[in-house]
C-alpha cells in the first residue's frame, strides 16, 4: 500500500494532527519563543488546551490509541478552534470508525446520474451545468458547459476529473493567474479531504490520489488535510482561448444520492453572458 493509501486511512486523529501543527501558538494565546521541531502546536501545549495528558495525546497520533472517546475529541476541536466544517469532518470520520456497520454503503463513485437530473441540465440552458461525482468526476452536463470548457482540455480524458485536469493538465495553468490557480488548487483538495470519509476506501479514490503522489503542488495541499465545502459559491476569472477574460460565479447545489453535485457557471458580468450566451444576472 502507498504512502498516500495507508494515509486514507489513519482517520480522525491525523486530520487533528495536521491541524495542531497549522494553529500558532499566539492563535491560542500563547507566547512563541523557543525552537520548534515542528510547527504549530507543541504536543504539551495542545495537550494543557485540551485537559488531557501529554502521554495520552501521544498514543492518540500515534494510533496506540485508536478510540478516543467522543468528549475527548470534543476537547481536542475546541482547543483546535475548528471551524464548523472541521467539526462536521471530524464527527464524520469518527461516526464512520464507530458506527461503520449501522451506516449504508455508500454508492460507488462511477455511479451515473439520475435521468431527471439530466432533464434538469438541458433545462437549465444556456446556462453552463455540470454534475460531479464526489471526487469530483465529471458525471454529466450540457451542451453550453461542454462548448465552453472543451477548449481548456477539461473533457481530453476519457473519464474526466476536475482534479485531475487541475494539477495535471498544463492549460489548467494557463487560464488561470498563479494566485487564483492555487486557490482552486486549495479548494479541490479541500473537496476531496471532505470526501474521504464515505469514499476514502474506494478503488478510484486510491487510484486518484496515488496518481497525484508525486505533484509537489499536490502532496502538501493533502498533508495539510484542508475541508472544503461544495456548496459554497465562489466568483472565478480566467481566461478563454476562444472568449477572452470571462468572470464566472460558480453555485453548486447537492443532487442524487451518491454525493453528486450540480454546478452552474453564472456569467458575472454582460460580457461573460454575451461570450458564452447565458443571461447575466439581473
Amino acid at each position: 500500500m502507498t504512502e498516500f493509501a495507508e494515509e486514507i486511512r489513519s482517520g480522525e486523529m491525523s486530520f487533528l494532527r495536521s491541524r495542531r501543527e497549522q494553529l500558532k501558538p499566539e492563535q491560542v494565546g500563547l507566547p512563541s519563543f523557543g525552537r520548534r521541531r515542528t510547527p504549530g502546536l507543541r504536543r504539551e501545549e495542545l495537550a494543557a488546551l485540551a485537559g488531557l495528558s501529554v502521554e495520552y495525546l501521544e498514543r492518540l497520533e500515534q494510533g496506540r490509541d485508536t478510540n478516543p472517546s467522543h468528549a475527548v475529541l470534543a476537547a481536542l476541536a475546541e482547543a483546535l478552534q475548528l471551524s464548523d466544517s472541521e467539526r462536521q469532518h471530524l464527527a464524520t470520520l469518527a461516526m464512520k470508525r464507530h458506527s461503520a456497520e449501522l451506516l449504508p454503503p455508500p454508492r460507488p463513485v462511477s455511479d451515473d446520474t439520475r435521468p431527471m437530473v439530466r432533464t434538469l441540465l438541458d433545462h437549465l440552458e444556456p446556462m453552463p451545468a455540470s454534475v460531479f461525482g464526489p471526487i469530483c468526476n465529471i458525471v454529466a452536463w450540457n451542451s453550453t458547459w461542454e462548448a465552453l470548457v472543451r477548449p481548456l482540455g477539461v473533457l481530453d480524458e476519457e473519464s474526466p476529473n476536475l482534479i485531475r485536469y487541475h494539477f495535471l493538465n498544463p492549460r489548467a495553468r494557463e487560464i488561470f493567474t498563479q494566485s487564483d490557480w492555487a486557490a482552486k488548487a486549495d479548494e479541490l483538495v479541500g473537496w476531496l479531504r471532505a470526501a474521504q470519509p464515505d469514499w476514502g476506501s474506494a478503488d478510484e479514490f486510491h487510484a486518484l490520489v496515488d496518481g497525484l503522489g508525486l505533484v509537489p503542488e499536490f502532496t502538501s495541499r493533502w498533508a495539510a488535510h484542508p475541508v472544503a465545502e461544495y456548496t459554497q459559491p465562489s466568483d472565478t476569472i480566467f481566461s478563454h482561448p476562444d472568449a477572452g477574460i470571462l468572470g464566472i460565479t460558480t453555485e453548486v447545489l447537492l443532487v442524487g444520492e451518491a454525493g453528486q453535485w450540480l454546478q452552474m457557471l453564472i456569467p458575472a458580468d454582460e460580457g461573460t453572458a454575451s461570450a458564452i450566451n447565458a443571461p447575466a444576472p439581473g
